[in-house]
């Protein structure tokens, strides 16, 4: 989860867009709520906002909830000492306080909200439609049963999330967003600047002296997270599906062809095709009068040429039957022989003599063609009908206590033994093992087992069973300096050389910057080659790296700077031009990420409301009871 966050955060607008996403998935709940969970508290209570109390089992059926959606969303485990670690305690806490503090308002202020309010707000609540469209009253029970509701509770508490919405929604109903800040981002956005460029290789740095075994162990005993290894498990696997046990090998010619006869047409067919035109007429009177034409010795191209029609105008196209929307015109086209022409035919909008100028006759792929793919398709038919028996001959080997492969040989299969695997599906050289099935759900119970563990049957998406023993566990551990010594010696000289680079890299853009020309510093460095893009944006450029366009917008303009190449060495670079066109509130840069603008304007208001109000009507918090709650100790607060 950090990991994912801080990936999102990269750059200006990334840190802008995922600072308006935490804040809506805090201040959502203030306005939407999640229960009834501001009544009849005791004593023991967490914290006060005005005249509602907040208990501590309130905060920790929260919390719970909370952090069991963190960790189906992750899924892992999450303690709660990771937890803390991204205060999703202060952010169940901050929520909690934020929706007693609006019902404290809403109390004050006389806000009420009718019986056919909530019921109309439920009828028209999309989560609560059916197939049709319209409120079901299956799927609305179906909902209170699993979030544990009364009818009564949850209009109870919806009571509350609607008066919270009206002071909501009245705090930002007809917010503007100032034009100067959507200039600003729209200036941020379209800004597009051109630049020479250099790359330096690794080289450039110089000979290195050879490292000491001092340094050497130094630098690993400072990087040692990197040379771990991690957890490795044995695994028996036995995967039961359609495709697994199927045998088309096995299959007989005669059961093939029947299959053949019976779907070739449908399947193995290409269908006769026509090249059709048409001459339309206002009349049947005059479609008659240029069919008599014909018939006199006149030739469908010169009806054409009558009407300053091309063979284009009149065509129809190389079609099928079913192709041509007019079943009359479809009718008459395949009725007539190559080359010909058709009586007057009434069609939709006139009347038409249709010419066919060119006949492809329907072709039947062979079977021999289609042989292999038959016979798979139909051992995978009859395999779907056997699993469920292999499935349950596997079942009673395992309860009788019969291990994994006793079980697997009693049914007629082999399983796979998998000697070691990570928890990311790896081999101990970091290549995944292949041909594993829905290996996630495979890895994830497989590491959350044990040797000996009687395991869960896994359903295969697409049909089938899979079952795992876990045999053999070699727990994570770190690497001793000599098996990683030639990592270590590889990593160091990385290290030493990108420091030296980064030196001579900054002296030269001093250089730069001073009024050298890059063509002399490119000379001086061994003839390299000058590059030009003039198509950089603070999302990237068809020349360059994500990270290189970010550094040069980092640099004001006709500046140098430097940045690591992801191919190795470094790029230096010179800031030629920049531009920006004009601002236009339509431009789709701006329009994309407008919602967003606005909604984070929402929030802010909202939170610097709530701010004052709990600060007017007072907060007072229970420390302990909140360390408690969360099983952190009160000295981390």
């Amino acid at each position: 989860m950090l990991e994912s966050m801080r990936a999102s955060a990269q750059g200006w607008v990334g840190r802008v867009i995922m600072a308006i996403l935490m804040g809506l998935i805090i201040l959502s709940f203030a306005i939407w709520g999640i229960g009834d969970i501001f009544r009849g508290f005791g004593a023991n209570n967490l914290a006060q906002v005005g005249s509602i109390e907040i208990g501590a089992d309130t905060f920790r059926n929260a919390y719970q909830t909370e952090l069991q959606r963190q960790q189906r969303l992750e899924r892992r485990n999450i303690t709660n000492d990771e937890a803390h670690q991204y205060g999703l305690d202060r952010q169940v806490l901050s929520r909690l306080v934020g929706e007693a503090a609006l019902d404290d308002q809403a109390r004050r202020l006389g806000l009420a909200v009718s019986d056919e309010s909530i019921r109309k707000a439920i009828v028209n609540d999309d989560n609560f439609k059916g197939m049709t469209g319209q409120f079901d009253r299956q799927v609305f029970d179906a909902f209170l049963r699993d979030e544990g509701f009364t009818e009564r509770s949850f209009m109870r508490q919806q009571r509350g999330v609607l008066s919270r919405r009206e002071i909501v929604d009245t705090l930002s109903s007809g917010l503007r967003l100032p034009k100067a800040l959507l200039e600003d981002i729209h200036h941020y956005q379209t800004e597009t600047r051109s630049v020479d460029f250099i790359l330096i290789p690794n080289v450039a740095a110089g000979p290195l002296a050879a490292p000491s075994q001092e340094e050497l162990k130094k630098f690993f005993q400072d990087n040692k997270a990197l040379y771990g290894i991690p957890e490795y498990r044995s695994l028996v696997i036995l995967t039961v599906t359609p495709a697994s046990i199927a045998k088309p090998d096995y299959l007989s010619d005669a059961d093939a062809l029947n299959r053949y006869e019976e779907v070739k047409n449908e399947r193995f067919g290409a269908p006769e095709k026509r090249t059709v035109e048409q001459i339309l007429y206002s009349s049947e009177v005059e479609a008659k009068v240029a069919r008599a034409k014909l018939d006199a010795g006149k030739t469908f191209d010169d009806l054409l040429k009558e009407k300053n029609l091309t063979p284009k105008d009149a065509s129809l196209g190389t079609v099928t039957r079913g192709a041509l929307i007019d079943k009359n015109v479809a009718d008459a086209a395949f009725s007539l022989k190559e080359g010909d022409v058709s009586a007057p035919v009434k069609a939709q909008f006139g009347t038409v003599l249709v010419r066919v100028s060119k006949i492809v006759g329907s072709t039947i792929k062979p079977y021999f063609e289609v042989a292999a793919e038959l016979k798979r398709e139909i051992a995978l038919q009859r395999a779907q009908k056997d699993i469920s028996r292999l499935h349950d001959t596997i079942e009673d080997q395992r309860t009788s206590g019969k291990s994994l492969t006793e079980a697997a040989q009693s049914a007629g299969i082999e399983p796979r033994v998998v000697t070691a695997i990570d928890s990311m599906g790896n081999d101990p050289q970091g290549v995944p093992v292949k041909d594993l099935v829905d290996a996630t759900a495979l890895m994830k119970a497989a590491f959350d087992s044990d040797i000996g563990a009687d395991n869960d049957t896994l359903r295969v998406q697409g049909g089938g069973y899979q079952w795992f023993e876990v045999t053999k566990i070699d727990k994570a551990r770190e690497k001793t300096f000599d098996e990683a010594k030639t990592d270590v010696e590889k990593a160091w000289r990385d290290d030493q050389a990108g420091k030296l680079l980064l030196a001579k890299t900054a002296e030269l853009t001093k250089k730069l910057d001073a009024g050298e020309s890059l063509a002399a510093i490119a000379a001086a460095e061994g003839k390299l080659e000058i590059k030009h893009a003039s198509d950089v944006r603070r999302s990237g450029s068809s020349s360059l790296a994500l990270n290189v366009a970010t550094q040069i917008f980092n640099v004001p303009l006709h500046r140098a700077g430097s940045v690591e190449s992801e191919d190795g060495g470094r790029i230096l670079f010179q800031v030629v031009d920049s531009a920006v066109p004009a601002f236009d509130p339509k431009a789709p840069e701006l329009t994309n990420i407008m919602g967003d603008v606005k909604a984070g304007f929402d929030e802010d208001i909202l939170a610097q409301y709530l701010v004052k109000l709990e600060s007017d009507i007072g907060v007072k918090l229970n420390a302990k009871a909140f360390a408690a709650a969360t099983g952190v100790s009160p000295d981390e607060y």
